[in-house]
Order: structure tokens, then sequence, then C-alpha cells
């Protein structure tokens, strides 16, 4: 009995890790899912040839743009390692998926009516479009750094530049493929998505690094605690808006017959819409908008032709992520990307048409398009909140700097949404693992 009390008495997470423990499947997916991320980490550490390290090291000082890519791959951009690019080709290949598909008829039909085979055709045109999507990063990264005077041989598809050009594209189009193939690999046999678990331990591999600048701040103490202060508020609001949603109550009726009569059964549900349906795409959206105009304008600025050097100096320091109209005009992509998104998913989604379907109504809204267009309006107005909470959360570093007077330290809000993302989910699938064999959860 005093055992039994003591058990009890443990925090709910502390016995639900102690529970998972005890449990040799459970285990096992833990210790699977580990292991791929350590197989990861080493090779993020992999470097391409050809490359300068120390002038790689100066580059990094001195630009940036190149220190918020770096925070993504996990420092494996820094190491220009065959992992630089890490999953973010797939992902950019996943996006372009999902705004072609209710475009493309063929694509639609694969999605809406395909089952488990038209998914997997659709997943294995995704794997296919991020090889050209992984190759064109790849050459933009090269040129960028070559640019940046950190490659040992020059960048091109000239005689003597060829070989080394390729040899570097392959190896970091392979390793981005490898990657994916791992993250994989953790959604089918271990705990959690794959490939967000991939770009989270990347985002986590660098807070070493970020509590290591923390300490070169000691002269602005005051700064610090409130940049901190500032992140940790940050991670709680993100919190309460990724949990977020507005439950649309469901009624359902079916008639059964039963010994000879007709009877009326009816039941009741919800349909949960998402303050933050829209996730972390918007943020990636804008960002890739965002820095587009200022990389090409640093190919030109050394131009030997006066008028574009000049337009190029101009747009370069417009879209300089110092200043004042590189995140205004942030916030308002990510805000109207919000919207597009949220559009699309819902108009794909035919939630009216389902209930219709099936039976099934909300209470004082007639079925068909009356229905749709009541959950349009309620998605829109929810939709707003969810969309001003990105565009914050996407400035955040901007004001977080300018207010504290931190400028060394590479704190971004999308990072911290992934990262506070990928924990909730991961979490939720361990709730539900314990569930199915009859452990209490621990997610309140």
């Amino acid at each position: 009995m005093r055992q039994t009390q003591t058990v009890s008495s443990r925090p709910k997470l502390i016995q639900a890790m102690i529970d998972v423990a005890g449990q040799p499947d459970l285990r096992g997916k833990v210790l699977f899912t580990l292991g791929i991320l350590v197989i990861y980490r080493f090779v993020a550490h992999v470097p391409v040839p050809g490359v300068d390290v120390a002038g790689l090291s100066r580059f990094f000082q001195d630009n940036a743009l190149a220190g918020m890519l770096d925070l993504f791959s996990g420092g494996a951009l820094r190491n220009l390692s065959i992992a630089a690019m890490g999953v973010y080709p797939y992902i950019t290949a996943s996006i372009i998926m999902q705004l072609l598909i209710p475009v493309i008829p063929r694509l639609q039909a694969l999605s809406r009516e395909g089952g488990e085979a038209g998914r997997q055709k659709l997943n294995q045109i995704t794997h296919w479009l991020t090889v050209p999507m992984a190759f064109a990063q790849s050459y933009g990264q090269l040129v960028l750094l070559d640019r940046g005077g950190v490659l040992e041989g020059a960048v091109g598809f000239g005689s003597g530049e060829l070989g080394g050009t390729l040899a570097m594209m392959f190896s970091m189009c392979a390793g981005t493929m490898f990657l994916v193939w791992l993250g994989e690999l953790i959604t089918e046999r271990g705990i959690g998505n794959g490939i967000s678990l991939i770009i989270f331990s990347g985002i986590a591999s660098g807070l070493p690094s970020l509590l290591g600048q923390s300490f070169l701040q000691r002269g602005n103490m005051g700064g610090l605690v409130v940049f901190f202060g500032i992140a940790i508020v940050t991670v709680f609001v993100i919190v309460l808006f990724t949990e977020a949603q507005r439950r649309i109550p469901v009624q359902y009726g079916r008639s059964v017959f039963r010994s000879g009569r007709m009877y009326r059964q009816t039941g009741s549900t919800h349909i949960p819409l998402r303050v933050n349906s829209a996730g972390m795409i918007p943020i990636i959206f804008a960002f890739s908008i965002m820095i587009f105009p200022g990389l090409v304008a640093s190919y030109f600025v050394s131009s030997n032709t006066e008028w574009l050097a000049v337009g190029a100096g101009f747009v370069r320091d417009m879209f300089d992520t110092n200043g004042a109209f590189y995140w205004v005009a942030t916030f308002i992509l990510v805000v109207a990307f919000a919207f597009f998104y949220a559009l699309i998913t819902f108009q794909q989604q035919n939630i009216a048409e389902s209930l219709q379907r099936n039976g099934g109504f909300i209470p004082g809204i007639r079925p068909g398009k009356p229905t749709n267009d009541y959950i349009t309006k309620v998605m829109l107005r929810i939709t707003l909140g969810g969309a001003l909470f990105l565009g914050i959360v996407a400035v955040i570093p901007f004001f977080s700097s300018s207010f504290t007077g931190v400028r060394g330290l590479q704190l971004t809000g999308v990072a911290m949404l992934i990262a506070v993302g990928v924990v909730l989910d991961t979490m939720r699938q361990l709730e539900a693992q314990l569930l199915m064999r009859r452990y209490e959860g621990f997610i309140r």
C-alpha cells in the first residue's frame, strides 16, 4: 500500500517516463529515434570537399543572413557539411505539392480518392521534386559562399570548375536525401514525425552555442535578462496559440431498421478549427521571399557596371536583416500567407460536403452552402488572430534585439515555433501510446 502511494505521488511526467521505460516496444522506439538523431549529428560534421575552414568562419561572423540560415541547419552550414541544406529542399517540395494539389486535377483526384495508394504516389512525386530543389539550393549556397571567398576553387560550370562544383553539389544533395530517409525511418519505426525531429535536433544543437554567446554579453546583463525573459514569454504564447482551437458543435442523425421498426439514432461531436492552422509555413514563405532579393543583389554589388552595382547595393541595404523595412515587410507577408494557406487547406478538406454526406449538421445552420459559409466565416475570424500571432513571432528577433541591445545572439521566433510544435507533437504521440496500454497520460 505504501509503495502504491509513493508511485502515485510522483509527478505525472516523471511517472510517464518510467512507464515508457518499462514497456519494451516503447523503449525500443524511443531509443531508435535517439539513435537516428545521433547519426544525423555525425553526418552534420562531414564536410564537402574544397572548403577553406578559416575563411568559412570569418564569413559567418560578418554575414547576418548566413548566420540565420546556419541556425536552421544545426551548424551544418557553418561547417559546410553534406547536410548543410538539412531537409529544407524536401520541406519546400512538400509546400509546392500542397499548393499544386488544388490546381492540378490529377493530383486533386489522388488526394481525395486515391486512398493509401494515392498518398504514396503523392509522396513519391514529392521525393522526385526534392532532387532538383536540392540541386538548385546547393548551387545557390555554393555561389554565395564562393562570393565570400570561403571555397578553395571557383564555383561554376566552366572546364576548370565543373568537376569540383558537381562534386560539392552531388554531396550536398545526397546528404539531404539521406536525412529525408532518416526522418522517414523515425516516422515508421520511432516516435514522432521524423522530418520535424530532424529539424528540431538541428535547432536544439545550436543552444549550447547560444548560451556560450550569452557569456560574451556580460557587459549588458540587464539587456541579457530581458532578452531571455522575452524568449520565455514567447515560448509560453506559442504553446497557447499552438493548442488553441475553436470547437464547432456537430450532431449526427441516422435511421436504423431493427426488428421490423425504424429507429432514429443521434450523436454529437465537434469540428476543431485551430487558431494557427498554417503552422510555420507562412513564416517559411515570407522569409524565403525576403531573403531572395538581398541574396541576388549581393551577386552584383561588385559588378563593373556602375549603375548595376549602385542598384544592387541599394537593394541589399533595403533588404538587410538589421533594417526596419525588412521586418515590416516580413510581418505583412506572414499575415497574408497565413490567410492564403488557411483558405487553401480549408477548401481541400470539404468539411461541409463531408458532413452532409455522413448525415451531420451544425445546430441552427442548414446543410450544404450555408454550413460552408458559416465554417468559412468562423475560420477567417480565428485565422486573423493566428496570422497576427505568426507575424509577431516572425518579427520578435528585431524588436528584442533593438529593445535589449543584445545583438550577438541568433534567437528567431520561427526556430522557437518549430521547436515548441515538434515537442508538443511528440508528447502527444507518447501520451497516445501510453493510453493505448492503459497508462495515465501526462498532458493535461
